[in-house]
């Protein structure tokens, strides 16, 4: 155990003579704590603290307390926080008093939150874990009977709700009233965008977000659409870009990584994408994503031997899950390696059974490895599970 708590400062003096931000500490952080290693994550967040003195690392140190179960010292950097960046802390402080079963002390803290610029919606918090001990209070209920949000803030809650159940016109209705009502409104033009975003209007959605982030160049909700809006159109390396700012701008999701990845591999920036996913393993290792994504970059890039090492790697953690079999049979289908093809193929296939293209590119290793009786059997059970790409073979090697 003395080992390892001696790795971890020793780690985040390096974060710190390698140039990383907070963010990054922000990222290893909150990883370790996903991990259920908070006493970790406290460690690097004080390393951080000795070069940044911000509230928002006052802030993810507090939530490793938090996750540990020390909520005096989660209190005491809330509060911290707060001296730097006045209420910055006063969520996290209402989260904890929730935990507590305090209800009055949770709603004091909570009006104070709701009155200042960093207030969080009215989903974000009724959806809350941290409060479901007071929910029933009489102090909870008193204070949800006063109107903390105003009609914009009502109305773009409700088109996102109404956008990700996929009621399009009712969306479409409620952006017509705000509209009408509150002209120019920045908010209402991020809905706008969001609802053409869903229609796939992407040209529409572009140009509202370019104008609203003239204006707020760290709406990390525009920010956002705009990126998947510039996937989904086919540009590659404006989405790579958005995805920068985000990160540059303090978003501590490591998710963004893998997506940045993702960008840089269509546009063939490799280097940069492995970059990106070594930098998201480091921060969870095993990982069947990113060990997955890792695998196929390398072989991309024509490097199947490290691919299958990255494969080989995944199966071993994951050693039930018929995708990592697929994963690295499909490697050694481009080696043209064909009896361990065919053999991880069967793996897959008795994991999941129904995966009818994993039948056919069994088939094709077992002709290439001179068992053809065998392939056409594969080949007949991809047909039948919907794959025309079957016929093909069917007609060349089985039909006599």
């Amino acid at each position: 155990m003395k080992k390892i708590l001696l790795i971890i400062p020793l780690f985040a003096c390096t974060l710190a003579m390698t140039g990383q931000q907070p963010v990054d500490y922000l990222m290893k952080s909150q990883a370790l704590v996903e991990q259920g290693k908070p006493d970790d994550a406290i460690i690097i967040m004080t390393e951080a603290l000795e070069s940044f003195r911000e509230s928002r690392i006052y802030l993810g140190r507090a939530e490793a307390f938090m996750a540990k179960g020390d909520y005096s010292g989660a209190i005491n950097d809330f509060n911290s926080a707060n001296n730097i960046a006045p209420s910055s802390g006063e969520y996290g402080l209402a989260r904890i008093y929730g935990l507590k079963g305090d209800a009055a002390t949770s709603v004091y803290h909570l009006e104070y939150c709701l009155r200042s610029s960093c207030r969080k919606s009215e989903k974000d918090i009724l959806l809350d874990p941290a409060f479901s001990l007071i929910e029933n209070r009489p102090e909870w209920r008193q204070f949800w009977k006063k109107e903390w949000y105003d009609a914009i803030e009502k109305g773009i809650a409700e088109i996102e709700y109404n956008v990700s159940t996929g009621n399009i016109i009712e969306a479409k209705s409620v952006l017509s009233a705000l509209s009408g009502n509150y002209p120019g409104n920045n908010s209402i033009a991020y809905a706008g965008a969001l609802i053409n975003f869903t229609e796939k209007k992407y040209p529409e959605t572009i140009k509202t977000l370019t104008s609203l982030l003239a204006e707020e160049p760290e709406n990390e909700k525009a920010l956002r659409i705009l990126a998947k809006t510039q996937e989904a159109s086919g540009n590659q390396a404006g989405a790579s870009a958005t995805y920068t700012r985000l990160l540059d701008i303090g978003i501590p999701d490591p998710e963004l990584l893998l997506l940045r990845a993702e960008c840089y591999r269509k546009t063939g920036l490799t280097g940069k994408a492995k970059e990106d996913i070594a930098r998201y393993i480091d921060l969870y290792p095993g990982n069947k994503k990113a060990l997955s994504f890792a695998g196929k970059v390398e072989s991309a890039s024509g490097d199947n031997i490290k691919a299958l090492t990255y494969f080989s790697e995944n199966l071993k953690l994951h050693p039930n899950d018929a995708e990592c079999y697929i994963d690295r049979a499909n490697a050694y289908f481009v080696a043209k390696s064909w009896d361990w093809a065919a053999k991880d193929y069967s793996m897959s296939l008795d994991l999941q059974p129904g995966n009818s293209d994993a039948w056919l590119n069994k088939g094709i290793s077992l002709v290439n490895s001179g068992k053809r009786d065998d392939a056409c059997f594969d080949f007949r059970r991809s047909f039948n599970l919907g794959n025309r790409k079957a016929t093909e073979y069917l007609s060349r090697y089985c039909i006599k």
